[in-house]
């Protein structure tokens, strides 16, 4: 990095290099221009299913949807439906295809069974895998089933109170893959909260794209002016992980340094001391004192609710964390909710892919906490975690309901997956407030080639 650079931002100064909110090392990614062919390119595409997304650690989804034995759920991705379930011995996870003739199993999202049974010939199979019972298996010469033909299982593991499956068939340590320091997502206890939002909306990009919009701030102005009241967009901490894993620590209650006027406690930094529960119209500081404020109220707000903060620094009591496991998750982390970001291939076209996401909230029966604005929830939404709702579905031409800030970032999508066909364009130039996009492409490239 040469002299002239200005440094990115350090959050914390002061804290101790073995805080989850220190600044990390520095990564020498280089400084190449990434190519463009792999957000349009087919064979691209399936070079990453072979190499990448049959390879890797995927989150399939959340401990607290299994609460019981027999629960389950499917993650589907690209080509292939795999089925999460816990059972006596724990969660598993299966390919949801009957090793007869190769019919689906299950076409239910989520449930309860302790048996799967084949729609096609009536196969069962108990949770666990096991081959259970063969229509008319007399019919059969017992060489063709004498292995007993159960389900194929998929390796699955858990790890702060999320479900990762992975493909391959020698999967490594799955902390070891996550890459985020000990501690990191534990500190959040998801595995407390509960799903009151579950969306999966298709958008016209490539997969990538949609990674690279939510790794970076430096498009906030331009494209989410609305924030700048109340986010500083010049004043993130970039940290960059082994393994792909990346972060941004935005800090939350202050105005962008793009602003002239640093003093005014606007609407948008009233709303957020309402959030916190902080009288907005008896506040006497400034905007520089809004941050502190919401920091000092949360923390008491958890006493009263009895939720033990010891684990987070002040500042996760009022920033986003937002956290990004590779190959396609960007976690936005803060203590009463997290915003769980899935960016999913397109089963057929490398333009297009899913934009997976799960609001998780702490379950507080007060009802004092609520997610921030930017995660989108409608005013109706269920927020006490009583009943995990169904996965809304939404095609390309409809309006998913995301909120503001997120149908902003849909719209814009498609501009920029045209605009990179363009013979005009050659390829991405990334600044250091977009260092979390290089480190991302170095790793994913790394594995390309393997």
């Amino acid at each position: 990095m040469t002299s002239n650079i200005i440094p990115t931002a350090v959050i914390n100064p002061d804290a101790p290099a073995d805080s989850l909110e220190a600044k990390q090392p520095e990564f020498d990614n280089g400084t190449d221009i990434a190519g463009k062919e792999g957000y349009f390119s087919r064979e691209y595409m399936a070079r990453e299913w072979d190499k990448i997304w049959t390879r890797s650690w995927l989150i399939a989804g959340v401990e607290s949807d299994l609460p019981k034995v027999g629960d389950f759920f499917l993650f589907n991705i690209a080509e292939e439906s795999i089925i999460v379930t816990r059972t006596d011995e724990g969660i598993k996870a299966f390919y949801n295809v009957c090793s007869h003739r190769g019919a689906r199993l299950v076409r239910d999202e989520r449930g309860n069974r302790k048996v799967f049974v084949c729609p096609f010939h009536s196969w069962s199979f108990n949770n666990t895998g096991e081959l259970r019972r063969i229509t008319d298996e007399e019919h059969f010469k017992p060489e063709v089933i004498a292995h007993r033909p159960g389900l194929k299982p998929v390796a699955c593991a858990s790890h702060a109170g999320i479900i990762f499956i992975n493909m391959d068939a020698s999967p490594g340590p799955l902390e070891e893959a996550i890459g985020l320091p000990e501690g990191y997502l534990e500190a959040y206890n998801i595995d407390q909260m509960r799903v009151v939002r579950h969306v999966r909306s298709e958008w016209g990009s490539n997969w990538k794209v949609g990674v690279e919009a939510f790794y970076e701030s430096y498009h906030l102005h331009a494209v989410h002016p609305e924030t700048r009241g109340v986010m500083g967009d010049l004043n993130v901490q970039y940290d960059l992980y082994p393994k792909g894993a990346s972060r941004m620590i935005v800090p939350l209650g202050q105005p962008s340094p793009r602003i002239h006027d640093q003093a005014t406690v606007n609407e948008g930094l009233k709303m957020m001391l309402e959030d916190a529960g902080v009288n907005a119209e008896g506040f006497t500081g400034t905007a520089a004192d809004v941050r502190r404020a919401i920091q000092v109220a949360k923390r008491e707000r958890a006493a009263r609710n009895g939720l033990d903060y010891s684990q987070l620094v002040d500042g996760q009591l009022s920033d986003s964390w937002a956290t990004g496991i590779f190959p396609n998750v960007q976690i936005g982390c803060h203590p009463e909710a997290i915003f769980l970001m899935r960016f999913l291939p397109h089963e057929s076209d490398p333009e297009r892919f899913y934009y997976d996401t799960m609001t998780l909230i702490f379950p507080v029966a007060d009802g004092s906490y609520t997610p921030p604005a930017w995660m989108g929830l409608p005013d109706d939404t269920d927020i006490t975690g009583a009943v995990r709702p169904p996965t809304e579905h939404y095609s390309i031409e409809e309006d998913a309901g995301l909120g503001q800030v997120l149908s902003q970032d849909s719209e814009l999508m498609p501009v920029v997956q045209q605009g990179m066909r363009s013979r005009g364009f050659d390829g991405q130039l990334w600044s250091e407030q977009e260092q979390r996009l290089r480190h991302f492409h170095v790793e994913l490239e790394r594995r390309l080639e393997e």
